[in-house]
């Protein structure tokens, strides 16, 4: 049977950044304070797997490669399998992309890859769910996440990235383990500008509800010390895990 995660690798730290120099810079910094790096959109697209290299060959750390895929289900297929050539820990798809596709995804699973099902995106509440682009009339963002969730267990996914709020409910309603990676964390002596998470909570509040793993971006990043956040966080969730 596996370890339970330690405080620290229970933190990610996401490499949302321009460029692979700055990465690498953060990388070097923060190695041995996080258990993982997230390569996402805008540094894959700029530095493509030399990004999820440069985590490899500068820490100890983990990487989770966040792109979200959504395509037919062959395309998505060879995209998990490249993902697994590169050693990557986590990688999300899409839940809305159907269960034909999260089937083909699960096909190139390999040992060591933890697909996450990415249910409805933090930045989200209800009042974005307008009909018109689809949604059921009245349907809130508890609801949709459940949905979704649920199909995409049935199809066999173990792992989901959700928002805080909806990790017990998600644990409850799966009827089996479950891994949740919960984004939109805010430690509450931080104030982040331009927030555009709409779901949201403090380390400490997130390890209660149940989260297994946490991503956190800009509360590190944008901090004069980014080591020593990262550490604060990391005690945040140790506490947590002794409450």
């Amino acid at each position: 049977m596996a370890a339970d995660p330690t405080p620290q690798d229970r933190l990610i730290f996401a490499l949302d950044v321009p460029d692979l120099p700055t990465a690498v810079r953060y990388i070097q910094t923060l190695g041995d304070s996080v258990g993982c790096f997230k390569v996402g959109l805008e540094l894959f697209t700029r530095a493509g797997p030399e990004a999820i290299r440069a985590v490899h060959d500068h820490s100890g750390a983990a990487v989770f490669l966040d792109l979200k895929l959504h395509d037919i289900p062959a395309t998505v297929q060879r995209a998990v399998t490249a993902a697994g050539e590169h050693k990557v820990k986590f990688l999300t798809v899409h839940c809305s992309g159907g269960e034909p596709m999260l089937e083909a995804a699960l096909k190139a699973v390999q040992p060591g890859l933890q697909l996450l099902g990415v249910t409805v995106l933090t930045s989200m509440t209800s009042h974005d769910l307008d009909p018109a682009l689809g949604y059921s009339d009245g349907i809130t963002v508890n609801e949709l996440v459940m949905d979704r969730m649920l199909m995409s267990r049935d199809v066999g996914l173990t792992g989901f990235v959700c928002s805080a709020e909806e990790v017990k409910d998600i644990k409850k309603q799966s009827g089996g383990p479950i891994l949740t990676v919960v984004p939109g964390i805010r430690p509450a002596d931080k104030t982040v500008l331009q927030d555009d998470q709409g779901r949201v909570a403090t380390p400490g509040r997130a390890i209660e509800l149940g989260a297994d793993y946490l991503v956190v971006g800009r509360p590190i990043r944008d901090a004069k010390d980014p080591k020593d956040a990262a550490q604060r966080i990391v005690n945040e969730i140790a506490s947590a895990l002794k409450a």
